[in-house]
This record gives C-alpha cells, sequence and structure tokens, in this order.
C-alpha cells in the first residue's frame, strides 16, 4: 500500500445575486481513472509528508501555490483494491481556499470549477460521494472503501 494526497481548490463567487461555493476538480488526464473528475494530487515521494506532497502535486497540476498553512485536513481514507493490491493506497485530503495564480491544464488534469449542489458524481470514483460532500461541509472524514480493479466499489467500513 503507498500513500497519496488530494487536495480540493475552493472559492466563493457572486452568481445572479447569491454567493455559491465552488469546487475545483480536474479530469484525469493519465494514468489510474483516466477520465474520472478527482481533486488534484498524487503519491507521496519517499520521505515526503502529506502536505508537502499535497503542495507538490497542486503546483504540478494545476499550476498554483499554496502554502502549507492553508492546506486543511478533511480525510484519512484507505482504499484496498481486493484483486489488484499494487493499487492499494492511504489517502490524505485537504482543502484550501487560499493559493497564489490562476489554475490551469496540464498534462495530469483538466480543471472545471463545480458549484457544490453540481459536483459531477456520476463521473468520479463511486466513494466520492459517500464521503465528500460530508468532508467539503466541513467534517473530517476516516474510512475505508474496498474496490475491484475494474473501478466497482466492493464495500465500505
Amino acid at each position: 500500500m503507498y500513500d497519496v494526497c488530494v487536495v480540493y481548490l475552493m472559492r466563493e463567487r457572486a452568481i445572479d445575486g447569491e454567493i455559491v461555493t465552488e469546487v475545483l476538480l480536474g479530469e484525469k488526464l493519465t494514468g489510474l481513472g483516466v477520465g474520472k473528475f478527482v481533486g488534484a494530487g498524487g503519491k507521496l515521494e519517499p520521505g515526503e509528508g502529506a502536505r508537502a506532497a499535497a503542495i507538490r502535486e497542486v503546483a504540478e497540476e494545476l499550476g498554483v501555490a499554496v502554502n502549507a498553512r492553508d492546506l486543511e485536513g478533511i480525510s484519512d481514507i484507505t482504499y484496498p483494491f481486493v484483486d489488484k493490491d499494487e493499487w492499494s493506497q492511504r489517502s490524505f485530503g485537504f482543502v484550501t481556499r487560499v493559493w497564489a495564480g490562476t489554475p490551469a491544464a496540464s498534462d495530469e488534469l483538466a480543471p472545471s470549477w463545480f458549484a457544490l449542489d453540481d459536483i459531477p458524481f456520476d463521473r468520479m470514483w463511486a466513494d466520492a460521494r459517500l464521503w465528500l460532500p460530508r468532508a467539503l461541509a466541513g467534517e473530517f472524514v476516516e474510512a475505508t472503501y474496498y474496490f475491484r480493479s475494474d473501478g466497482t466499489l466492493v464495500e465500505s467500513a
């Protein structure tokens, strides 16, 4: 099992006179989960902590700079792949509302902003609808979601 991080940029903006909270998701262009919407993130390098990895991954995938002090931990989730153990991972999730620069596409992600009511769960990993709304609302989520290598969610704990 290896460690990964995921970061969700969040912002508020006025739409039709109302303040709407939005989250930045990226369509995955390479690797595990191609075509799915995800937060920016990836594997921790040897000796790298989750926050340092989050800062690095956001810079690589979105071209923006975040500060460790602005990263709020939202989740600690384990993902065993029952038929492909080498894909099993532990994910450390963060949100930030502060960054420098404008998010842009990279070789890894094509970013889009979504209102919290319009998150495209049908184009995300199946577990996202179970935990992400709670985490984005401020709850710290600890969970385990068992997957098959075809992307099927087997069970949660």
